[in-house]
């Protein structure tokens, strides 16, 4: 079982999402610097919870078995101890008030039940409200991931010092960690002009400032981002994107072994 690190925030799953939940609430959700993902598969999705114990997980009672199956399923994580801990949500279309009741008030559902029907924006609204009360980002500012196992993630860097190459270990939309091959003459406040990124392909040219180093590594440096235009904002979040979409599709694959 894995521990949740001190502000590291929550991971948030969505069981059955509605495609307007994947289409469009999920990068809402992902720009906010929540960690979402989502998941086609009950039992997988209960497993998912005994491995991120705490996490948060809003399901779509809307489809895929029906109300008396989908109560017992609740409450079936509810009861187990691998997954009490677990802060379950509801999504649906359905306004019935006494369907409303009996997963707040019967069942104790603690983040509540999301009507779709209010429209986008009032159901991403409450959403955001629910996941924030629930302190699911944590501490972060940002959403970061890992770039160590892809190739082609880079960063070159031509100064008044030479060529700079490195690799990058992290990334987010706030900056970036990077391994540099060298890396003398670089100083916290240093800002390097037109460093150039490379992600899946994609190039991004921006102007970034030296925070600081790896004490166990001095090659290793954080690097924030001065100004970044909406298309490079745009090609942090797709990749973002992918690396949660690939790292989901790792973890539930181990469940079919």
């Amino acid at each position: 079982m894995k521990q949740r690190q001190f502000g590291q925030g929550k991971k948030t799953f969505f069981l059955y999402p509605h495609s307007v939940i994947r289409e469009k609430l999920l990068d809402t959700l992902l720009l906010a610097g929540f960690e979402a993902y989502t998941i086609f598969n009950k039992e997988k999705a209960r497993k998912i919870l005994m491995e991120y114990p705490g996490s948060i997980m809003f399901i779509n009672i809307d489809e895929y078995l029906k109300e008396d199956e989908w109560e017992a399923y609740i409450r079936s994580i509810q009861k187990d101890p691998r997954t009490e801990s677990s802060r379950l949500g509801i999504i649906s279309y359905n306004h019935d008030q006494h369907l409303m009741e009996k997963y707040l008030i019967d069942l104790s559902i603690p983040c509540g039940y999301i009507q779709l029907k209010l429209g986008l924006k009032e159901s991403a609204q409450i959403m955001l409200k629910v996941l924030e009360a629930n302190e699911a980002r944590g501490r972060r500012l940002s959403l970061r991931v890992s770039c160590k196992e892809e190739r082609d993630s880079t960063l070159n860097y031509e100064g008044k010092w030479g060529i700079y190459r490195g690799k990058l270990l992290d990334l987010s939309s706030l900056g970036i960690a990077v391994k540099f091959e060298k890396a003398d003459n670089f100083y916290p406040g240093t800002v390097l002009q037109n460093v150039q990124l490379k992600l899946h392909g994609k190039i991004i040219i921006t102007d970034m400032t030296i925070v600081g180093q790896r004490c166990d590594d001095d090659c290793i440096h954080v690097l924030l981002f001065k100004k970044l235009s909406t298309e490079h904002k745009l090609a942090i979040f797709r990749y973002i994107k992918h690396y949660l979409e690939k790292k989901m599709e790792t973890c539930l694959a181990r469940y079919d072994r």
